[in-house]
This record gives C-alpha cells, structure tokens and sequence, in this order.
C-alpha cells in the first residue's frame, strides 16, 4: 500500500473527523498531520486495507480527544464545545437575517427622514428597543395615552409609505 495514495484519498475524511470534533480549523489540521504520522508508524499493522478509511477515522477521533482533553488540563480551552459548537450554528442561521434586518432598517430610516424628532423618538424606542408605551411616557415625562396615540399616527404614517415603496 503507497502511503501517499492513502494520505491523498482519505484526507478530506480525516480532516472533517478532526475538525468536528475540535471545531477549529488549525488545531484540526494538526490533528490530521498527527493522525496519518500515527498511521505511518503502525501501517504494517493493518490486517484489511479495504478498512483503511474507518482505521484511519478511528485514530483521528482518538487523536482528537486526547488533544481536547489535554488542552482542557491546561486550561487552553475557555469553552465548553456544545458552546462552541452553538455559536457556531447560530452565527450560520442568522448572517441571512441580519443582513434582512439591517436593509429593512435602512429603508424604515429613509421613510422616516421627514419625521419629527419626537416620532422618530418613539418609534426607536417602541421598535427597536421594544419598550412598552408605559416605559416610553416614564422615560420621555408624557401621558401615556398621547404616548400611545402617537405612536399609533406615526406607524400609520410609515405603514402608508411602505406600502407605496413595496408595491412600486
């Protein structure tokens, strides 16, 4: 068996082993060199070369959790990894959404470019901060009816140029 045409076919396999396991692309890389270093060394030792993909995954693993449990010896790990693990899912679900949020905003500030300064404060501080009516005439020293009335013109306001800017 060419050690070279092993490392060549099962490196991507080894690679995705490694990295989910450590969720770092560097130390997964690492963690690969380590594993075919380990393999060269105890080649002779494979009984079925048809199951060197799954030997080879076996000694990644394994390389991969004695990395993660010595860097949490140390102290090198500040995360748990179903922490890590989280962040990482939710950074990928949300980058469509932010960026939804961030264009919808801009477009809300355009059409309110006119507003009065006090519509547009309480809009902010309605939409974007989500502070109840109550909270916003405590904060701006105002009636909280007149708080709630405005606000209600305000939203009809932006809903009407809204509904010209999405139906143009």
């Amino acid at each position: 068996m060419d050690f070279t045409t092993i490392y060549n076919v099962h490196y991507d396999r080894v690679f995705h082993v490694s990295f989910s396991l450590i969720r770092d692309r560097q130390l997964a890389e690492d963690n690969v060199q380590e594993t075919f270093i380990k393999a060269y060394k105890k080649l002779d030792s494979l009984q079925e070369s048809d199951k060197v993909g799954a030997w080879l995954c076996v000694i990644a693993t394994r390389t991969a959790i004695d990395f993660i449990r010595r860097e949490k010896k140390i102290g090198g790990c500040p995360m748990e990894l179903d922490v890590l693990d989280s962040l990482g899912k939710e950074a990928r679900h949300n980058v469509a959404a932010e960026v939804e949020a961030k264009l919808l905003k801009e477009l809300l500030d355009e059409k309110m470019e006119d507003f009065t300064i006090e519509d547009k404060k309480l809009l902010v501080l309605k939409m974007e901060k989500g502070l109840k009516e109550r909270e916003i005439a405590k904060a701006l020293e105002m009636n909280p009816a007149t708080v709630k009335s405005k606000i209600h013109r305000a939203r009809r306001k932006l809903k009407e140029r809204m509904a010209v800017e999405l139906s143009a």
